[in-house]
């Protein structure tokens, strides 16, 4: 007679939370009492009477005492009616039913009618309707549900226990019935689970017992389950009912199940049972060896869990709140949705869960699988703490005196000053910013860290400066970033060193500033003119990879051509007029107007723009001589000539006052000339 067991029998997470919750209320010293049956299930209802928690009726017979409320739940206006009446209170409504009266709740404040799909006489059903502000109809079959009358909208929500398939044949039928429906499957996740495994299981089975309260709903559809494909089933609520007989044939297997109120014990109580029935008629060691596989199986529900314990279970239960996992123990484990890693969980799915609590206080095993994370995210870390690895991180929170980062799920805090190689004046800039840590300090016992970006940042730049260094040679040309710029040049960033271009080696012309040539972030080709390792010094050249002014000047500014410039300098001799960028000519002062001027600053002004003859083009010395005067005076015929020339004469000389003395001396020379053709 082989024996097998529904994994899922016995309480739900609802029905257990309820009776762990009360026990414990019945060990404070507080009077209390139960508003109608905590659940449905004689045995365990008496058990509680036997500790004090007797069950009433109504709110008048509560009298003094605390009150619990049912797993099955209670409508708004009985809750209403214990706070007004100042009782105290302890809610043991079932999560899954808590939900279904909130649906109802936010449902039906506009009036919309609500359509509740179960059985009208169940209290979890009455509770329900009590939480509706419109109109409330009760359908617990297809039947019933065409018997509705026709509406424009309507919401349907289902009793927990209620069969899956027939709610979808229910919903059917109102989808005809109404033109817009919310409908919200409020069927608990275990009752479905079970009733699937209890039909796959009896359709294998010569023969089933279903454990559990004859008053109760989800016992009896479980029952009907059972025997829609198994014909020789049994519902009993104690193992003291099962027939001696029923275990009489060998060759028969036997499958076991409970509904979600029955206790462990009835259940281990059933099994117990059958396997004394059955070892009477054992005569084979092989069979005894199965007997005592299947106790072993059986016991395998109560093993001992601790917490920090790693363990593998089964999604059996989903809430919007909590995942319940089936973990081999005689209580299913919770997770609240924040310690849960994949949110995206469903039912029967396998996941790696850690034991928080074995017992938070109601009776509940907690777990979790951020712990199991952080746990390996902190391992990952050390591990690159010891082998002096760079981390990455974000910036999570600016806090007094630092930055929190996270680090693969890590939290670490960054103080300020290493945060930047300068003083940082708003560390909220660095929130949500990517960055490398180096991680400076470890308290393992209370997981801290404390890591720095300035490090990082700094072995970064020494690394990049050595490197840089290896690369730079005098004379070459390389490429570069203008990271600042000063009065006297700008500096470039040239693979993690800066070196210097000084202003007079920008541009092959005069400039007051550097900006006349280049701009911060500017990317430029630039020449390495000098290089001091010791001192770490670098010296660039700009202009020297740009053409030379001189190169071409005979060919662009032939003798004879009048071209355009501006006068940049002006001196007792002669005014120097720029006609391109590094390429300055003399306007001698007898060449800058076509009359005599005692002072340059008669004829021109400096910064005035100027049309110039050229006159002469020396590139050996680097010298053009201008003329103003021959641009302005009209040309004199050869016939008309007056008899004296006047000479032109280019005076170049270091010193401007040789120069001066000089200019005067050819002054007087072209003046008594004058006088004597005047004469």
């Amino acid at each position: 007679m082989p024996l097998e067991v529904a994994a899922h029998a016995g309480f739900c997470m609802g029905v257990r939370r309820a009776v762990e919750m009360a026990e414990k209320a019945a060990q404070d010293g507080v009077p209390s009492c139960t508003l109608g049956d905590l659940i449905h299930n004689p045995s365990v209802v008496a058990k509680l009477e036997e500790k004090g928690l007797a069950s009433v009726q109504n709110t008048e017979e509560a009298g003094n005492r605390r009150v619990l409320i049912r797993s099955h739940g209670v409508s708004r206006a009985t809750m209403e009616q214990l706070q007004a009446a100042g009782q105290e209170v302890l809610d043991l409504t079932c999560p899954f039913v808590d939900r279904m009266h909130r649906i109802v709740e936010e449902s039906s404040r506009d009036g919309t009618p609500v359509i509740l799909v179960g059985e009208k006489e169940h209290p979890e059903v009455q509770g329900t309707a009590g939480w509706a502000y419109g109109p409330v109809w009760v359908v617990a079959a297809p039947e019933e549900a065409e018997s509705l009358p026709e509406m424009e909208r309507a919401a349907a929500v289902s009793q927990t226990t209620y069969p899956p398939e027939r709610w979808e044949t229910v919903l059917k039928v109102l989808r005809q019935k109404i033109r817009t429906l919310d409908a919200h499957c409020t069927i608990c996740n275990a009752t479905e689970i079970r009733q699937r495994e209890a039909a796959e299981m009896a359709g294998r089975m010569d023969a089933m017992i279903v454990v559990g309260g004859r008053n109760s709903a989800n016992t009896r559809k479980l029952f009907d389950v059972c025997r829609s494909r198994c014909e020789k089933t049994i519902l009993v609520e104690s193992a003291a009912e099962i027939p001696p007989a029923f275990a009489n044939i060998d060759s028969e297997k036997i499958g076991i199940t409970a509904g979600a109120s029955t206790p462990t014990d009835s259940l281990k109580e059933v099994v117990t049972r059958m396997s004394e029935l059955e070892n009477k008629d054992l005569t084979q060691p092989a069979e005894e060896e199965n007997h005592n596989d299947f106790m072993a199986e059986v016991e395998s529900t109560l093993v001992r869990i601790r917490p920090g314990q790693t363990l593998t279970g089964k999604v059996v239960q989903i809430t919007d709140d909590e995942v319940c996992v089936s973990i081999g123990y005689k209580a299913d484990g919770l997770i609240k949705r924040a310690d849960l890693v994949d949110q995206d969980v469903k039912l029967d799915d396998e996941i790696e869960v850690e034991v928080v609590k074995v017992n938070d206080g109601e009776g509940n095993v907690l777990l979790s699988q951020r712990n199991i994370v952080n746990r390996k995210a902190w391992d990952a870390l050390m591990e690159k703490y010891e082998a002096g690895e760079y981390v990455d991180a974000v910036g999570k929170e600016a806090v007094k005196g630092g930055l929190i980062a996270d680090i693969g799920g890590v939290r670490a805090f960054v103080p300020a000053s290493q945060l930047s190689q300068r003083y940082v004046e708003k560390i909220a800039d660095y929130v949500g910013k990517d960055m490398r840590l180096k991680i400076i300090e470890v308290d393992k016992q209370k997981k801290r860290v404390v890591a720095s970006r300035k490090a990082v940042v700094a072995e970064e730049s020494a690394a990049k400066k050595k490197e840089a260094w290896e690369k730079l040679e005098e004379g070459v040309v390389i490429h570069g970033i203008v990271r600042r710029l000063t009065d006297f040049g700008a500096f470039v960033d040239v693979g993690g060193v800066d070196g210097l271009i000084h202003i007079t080696d920008l541009s092959w012309g005069r400039i007051k500033h550097p900006s006349e040539v280049v701009k911060p972030n500017q990317e430029v080709d630039v020449k390495v003119l000098s290089l001091d390792r010791e001192k770490e010094r670098i010296q660039l050249g700009y202009k020297q990879l740009q053409p030379h002014p001189w190169d071409n000047a005979v060919e662009k500014y032939p003798e004879g051509e009048i071209v355009d410039g501006k006068v940049v300098r002006i001196t007792d001799f002669g005014a120097f007029v720029e006609l391109e960028p590094g390429l300055d000519g003399l306007v001698h002062i007898s060449q800058c107007a076509t009359t005599r001027v005692a002072k340059v600053e008669d004829a021109v002004k400096v910064g005035e723009e100027v049309k110039v003859k050229v006159l002469g083009v020396d590139p050996e010395k680097k010298r053009i001589s201008l003329s103003i005067r021959q641009v302005l005076e009209p040309e004199v015929p050869a016939a008309e000539e007056a008899p004296v020339q006047e000479a032109e004469y280019e005076i170049v000389a270091t010193d401007e006052t040789v120069a001066e003395q000089v200019a005067e001396a050819v002054e007087g020379v072209v003046e008594a000339a004058e006088e004597k053709t005047e004469g």
